[in-house]
């Protein structure tokens, strides 16, 4: 969800596509060297492996650029933005990991089944363990990025990377007890482990974007931050109809407040374009929308959510 860490919206946004070309990069190398360790050792950890990264290479693709049509700038026909291009790409991270899982679930009940002896287990330990550095190494800089940025496609990204994660440690404890214990088919039990954790992690991702779809509200510490910045001018009182919303990298916020009635319009005006300076300090990518109501004089209106519980 959108932070409030005083990074500047150019700088934001340079961090995000740094990310995600770093993510096709590293996905693109996972693949190619497991592909070959896959044909040279035929364990089907290593493919259920090998699978993941080439879904999550075309995932990361994806991500990397929905993030640059994000950030554009609004237009004629999107005048909100393009920020939820980031959810939908999420969702479509989402989709591809479930098909991921389906795919190397049926591999490990067929290793299962019929277990087969591992071929070149040296060269499927080795590509492996280098994946589980690089995805290591990735997932931190993720993090690093996601702390300054609060990416939610990145944020999908980083999810997929953790689940490779861990399916690579299951890979590897199941690789290396085949070979050293001469057990086939403990690969494949590895490799349907890595199935619950590759469905997990897309629920996950499923979750974070549906929040941007469906509008959700900002955590309630962030909506109580907006109320105390505003409200830091003694002249601003009474913040209400707080709603509140992420799109991709934007924040859209829209508030009433309470003036005294007497100001006139130029001053009421100054005080408002004070109290959205205050807010783009803390959220430098909010929309921000201000309607003052003269102080014990405003009556209800607004609309269909005017009176909404949830926005009060």
């Amino acid at each position: 969800m959108p932070h409030d860490a005083r990074l500047p919206p150019d700088r934001a946004a340079a961090l995000t596509r740094g990310i995600t070309l770093m993510s096709v990069g590293v996905a693109a190398l996972l693949v190619t060297a497991k592909a070959g360790a896959w044909m040279a050792s035929g364990s089907v950890a290593l493919l259920a492996s090998l699978a993941d990264s080439a879904l999550d290479l075309l995932a990361s693709t994806i991500t990397f650029f929905a993030v640059r049509y994000a950030a554009a700038p609004p237009d004629e026909e999107h005048r909100f933005g393009h920020g939820k291009a980031e959810a939908f790409a999420s969702l479509m991270q989402a989709g591809l990991v479930f098909a991921s899982a389906a795919l190397i679930g049926q591999e490990a009940i067929r290793s299962l089944l019929d277990p087969q002896p591992l071929e070149a287990s040296g060269w499927a330990l080795g590509v492996m363990v280098l994946s589980t550095v690089m995805t290591f190494v990735l997932i931190s800089a993720q993090t690093w990025v996601l702390k300054r940025t609060q990416s939610v496609a990145v944020s999908g990204d980083r999810a997929h990377y953790a689940s490779d994660l861990a399916s690579n440690l299951a890979a590897l404890a199941g690789i290396g007890a085949s070979a050293a214990l001469g057990v086939a088919g403990l690969d494949g039990a590895a490799a349907l482990l890595i199935t619950g954790l590759l469905l997990w992690g897309a629920i996950g991702v499923f979750r974070e974007a549906a929040v941007q779809l469906m509008d959700q509200e900002l955590p309630a510490e962030q909506r109580a931050r907006i109320v105390e910045l505003v409200t830091s001018d003694p002249r601003l009182t009474d913040v209400h109809q707080l709603r509140t919303r992420a799109s991709g990298p934007y924040v859209h916020m829209q508030m009433h407040v309470d003036l005294d009635p007497l100001l006139t319009l130029e001053d009421a005006h100054r005080v408002v374009v004070e109290a959205e300076r205050r807010l783009l300090a803390v959220f430098p990518m909010a929309d921000i929308l201000i309607h003052p109501d003269p102080r014990g004089l405003a009556e209800p209106h607004g609309g269909a959510f005017a009176e909404s519980t949830a926005a009060e």
